[in-house]
Parts: C-alpha cells; structure tokens; sequence
C-alpha cells in the first residue's frame, strides 16, 4: 500500500505501508504489477493528483479509482470561496513562477505545496514580486482531525507551519498582473534588442490566431516573445533560435512567465532544426525566409495549419509576393511612426516598414 506519510498513517496501515519517494515517481507502484495494490491520495487523484500518472500506464481493466472531495473543494468549502472562480494549481512539483499568469489584484488561487518550507519560500516570493500584501491562509490536514487553517499577510510571514500542510490559499493584492492582450511590454522580456517590437507582435499574433493545445514553431525567434505570448494563450511552441546566447534570453523568459513547460528551445538553424520536431499548428517566421526555408516548413504543414511571415528587406518582401502570388493567403504592410524630440519640437520617427504574408494552408 502506497501513499504519503500522513496518509499511512491517518489510514494505520504499519508494515505494509510505502511512503511515495521524493522526487514522485510511478514506476515503484508500477512495480507491484500483478499483486494486489493500494494508493492512497488527496481526494481527487486526477486533479493535480497521481492518478493519470498511473492510468496512462496501465490497462482500463487494471485499476479502480474511489475519489473524494479534493483538496481544492475543501479549501473552497473551508474559505467560502467560488472554486469556478478560483485558481487551482499543483506547486508541489513547479516552480513559484506558474503563478505569473494568473496574480492580478483580487485574484484567488489555491495551490498544492511540497511541504511547509515551502510556504516561506512562497511568500519572500510573492513580496519580492510586488505581492506582499496580498493575505494568504495555510491549510494543514485538511478533511482529518488535525486539520487547521490560518491566514497570514505574505511579507509579514514569520511562523512556523506543522509537517501536514498541503495547499495555500492566495487573495492577491499589489502590483499589477501582466496584461492578457496580445503585444505585452517589451520591458517585460530579457532580449539585446533582437525582439519582435510590441506593435509588431500584436500584428503577428493576430494573425497567428494562438488556440489552447495548438503548437508553433517559433523560427528565428530572438527573444522568444511570440512564444511566450503563444504559450500565455494555452499552447506550447518550439523556439527555433541559432544563437547560444538568445537561446539563453528564451529560456530565461519562459521561466520568468512560468511557461518553461510549455515552450521548449531548439538551438539550431532552420530549416535543418526543424526535422525532429513535431508538425505545427502555426509556424512564425521573423525573418530570413528563402525558398529551401519555405519548401521545408510547407510540406510539414497539415492542411488548416497557419504561416505568418516577416520582412524588413526589399529581397525578402519580393519572395513574400510570389509566395502569396502562388498560395494565396493575405499580405500586408504596415508602417508605424513613434513621436519623438525634433529640436524644441516633436516630430514621427518612423520604423521600418514590416510586410507581413499570412496563409492557410
């Protein structure tokens, strides 16, 4: 019989009892293949619990599952909360940084946590971000009979929590969350100045048209901001970045929006860089396109599948109007002007002209 150490012992299994190993890992259970087996879990197993783990390992006939209410309802009931108006994540096994999408004021999330330590971690977290007023509750052995519950303000925490705690509830207050429109701040992302500029991004996401679940290829992606903006959208992307040193930008801000599950980074050129990854959704190229680039992406391209690409250069906008000559699609320009001192004066410093294809394929 499986389980953690307050579950064995809540339940007085003895002897027979196996504590989960820390990091989790399935295959101890899997190993008891055959032999009558027992795990024992928080509530519901297949929200942020065990439970899938398991069953996508093993026969529909192999496995019975007895759910109770989760933690996140028991918190819910406890706290009086809308549970279809809170956000509920499993931390015990992410970092802090999956929360970067959902902190807005007034914002409620209840997490799952590895264990009490991680409670002050958390809340240095949430302060150092600009979210330490925000009131948080510890919610230890919920649903037994040492449960207890009590409510902190996240920069003045200073306690001691009990071995039991499983979940934290946040009611966020402070600074303000990212915006959720396409074309976030370029401040917001590390780059070195090889970034889609945010009205240029707003541009290509549009197009892009980002749905949850759907994958893009991210080619020649600089910074990774398409990606990440993609990735905010609830779907995961592969950037395609030759340089080491951007690649490394990528991976930083894919941690810093908690999206470094999502967003995967292939250092490489494409369109050798593309062969072993999976078929996209939509592909974003930023520049450099040629025709072996274009030939490559196009046969990988399952019907209904998006391309969106830029120009800057002359060479590069005269191949965008044969392409779209030969497959249709839609192809624009656009010209932005940002004012700026002239003398004692303003005036419009213009960008450069981008020119933008979007086909179906």
């Amino acid at each position: 019989m499986f389980g953690g150490e307050r579950h064995l012992a809540l339940a007085e299994i003895g002897s027979r009892g196996r504590p989960w190993p820390v990091p989790f890992d399935a295959n101890v259970v899997l190993s008891c293949r055959g032999r009558p087996t027992a795990v024992l879990v928080s509530g519901d197993p297949f929200w942020h619990g065990a439970g899938a783990s398991l069953a996508e390992k093993l026969g529909s006939d192999e496995w019975i599952a007895h759910p109770a209410p989760s933690t996140f309802s028991l918190a819910a009931a406890r706290l009086g909360w809308r549970l279809e108006a809170t956000v509920c994540l499993g931390l015990h096994a992410a970092p802090f940084e999956r929360l970067v999408p959902h902190l807005a004021q007034d914002a409620r999330i209840i997490c799952l946590v590895r264990d009490a330590a991680a409670v002050d971690k958390l809340t240095k977290w949430l302060t150092e971000r600009g979210w330490g007023a925000s009131l948080l509750w510890t919610l230890e052995a919920l649903g037994g009979p040492r449960e207890y519950i009590d409510q902190h303000r996240a920069d003045l925490f200073a306690e001691d929590i009990a071995g039991d705690l499983v979940a934290v509830a946040v009611l966020a207050m402070g600074t303000q969350g990212i915006p959720r429109s396409s074309g976030l701040p370029d401040d917001l992302f590390v780059h070195d100045g090889q970034i889609t500029k945010r009205p240029v991004r707003a541009f290509a996401l549009s197009a892009l048209g980002p749905r949850p679940g759907e994958r893009l290829w991210d080619i020649g992606a600089g910074s990774g901001s398409i990606a990440v903006e993609w990735a905010l959208c609830g779907g995961t992307a592969s950037a395609v970045e030759a340089r080491e040193d951007r690649a490394a930008n990528i991976r930083k801000n894919a941690a810093a929006f908690g999206l470094a599950h999502r967003i995967s980074i292939v250092t490489g050129r494409a369109p050798d860089a593309l062969a072993a990854l999976d078929a996209p959704d939509a592909v974003f190229i930023g520049g450099g396109l040629d025709n072996a680039m274009f030939d490559a992406i196009w046969m990988r391209l399952s019907p209904g599948a998006r391309l969106v690409a830029h120009s800057v250069t002359l060479e590069t906008e005269a191949m965008l109007g044969e392409l779209h000559q030969r497959h249709g699609g839609e192809l624009m320009r656009a010209e932005i002007a940002h004012a700026a001192p002239l003398g004692r004066y303003r005036s419009w410093e213009a960008a450069r002209p981008v020119v933008q294809w979007s086909v179906v394929r």
